[in-house]
């Protein structure tokens, strides 16, 4: 069913309508564990992003986008499960939601693809925030290539808290993968998720026309 979704009932349309132009996926291996690392403007950032890699990207996501019952709990487990790929996360259950990083993990144990808003959260703002370091914990306890993703347009696409998806140029550009080897022989601990985390953000910024912020985004709640 995600093959046909993403292949023939919802991609083709979904890329004509927002022109997607894609630029270095030939970093984002066809097979086997990798981590999307991007920057979030859009809910439709986790729409586009398997679109434009060519398969099928899990994210983390709220588990009542698939849980409901009828109609709109089928139409929900298509959109956000089959085609985004997302992997349920029960956020009222606090040790369900901090086993985040091991449903992460498992994901890409298994071959998956994973994507991660370093983040943590969209930008209500429209610069690129500090990176948390969630990104780097993950990477190193995965093993998993870190390939950084600039997403641009997706916020005229579907700005914040919009519902209805506008028809808008979107470009995603796919970094080479951050050399975390490297990284591991100059760095420990804190300072080894600090640097892994810089280095996917400075390569989403060089791709990105964002402004630069050297703080973390607000999130919606603390604003």
């Amino acid at each position: 069913m995600e093959w046909l979704l993403r292949r023939v009932l919802v991609g083709p349309p979904l890329r004509a309508y927002l022109r997607l132009e894609v630029e270095g996926a030939e970093h984002v291996p066809a097979t086997g564990p990798v981590i999307i690392a991007s920057n979030h403007l859009s809910f439709l950032d986790s729409m586009v992003i398997p679109l434009a890699a060519g398969r099928k990207v899990g994210f983390l996501g709220k588990a009542e986008y698939v849980t409901g019952t009828g109609v709109s709990g089928w139409l929900g487990r298509l959109w956000f499960g089959e085609f985004g790929g997302m992997i349920p996360v029960d956020r009222s259950d606090a040790r369900a939601a901090a086993r985040s990083l091991e449903l992460a993990q498992e994901h890409l144990a298994g071959g998956g693809a994973f994507g991660i808003y370093p983040e943590g959260t969209r930008s209500r703002d429209g610069r690129l925030h500090k990176g948390r370091t969630g990104v780097g914990r993950l990477a190193i306890a995965s093993g998993a290539p870190v390939v950084p993703c600039a997403l641009i347009g997706t916020d005229k696409a579907q700005p914040v808290d919009a519902r209805g998806i506008r028809p808008h140029r979107v470009t995603v550009r796919f970094a080479p993968p951050v050399d975390v080897a490297a990284l591991e022989q100059r760095h420990v601990k804190g300072a080894l998720l600090r640097a892994v985390t810089d280095e996917v953000m400075d390569a989403i910024a060089q791709r990105s026309p964002q402004q630069r912020s050297d703080g973390y985004a607000d999130r919606p709640d603390v604003a």
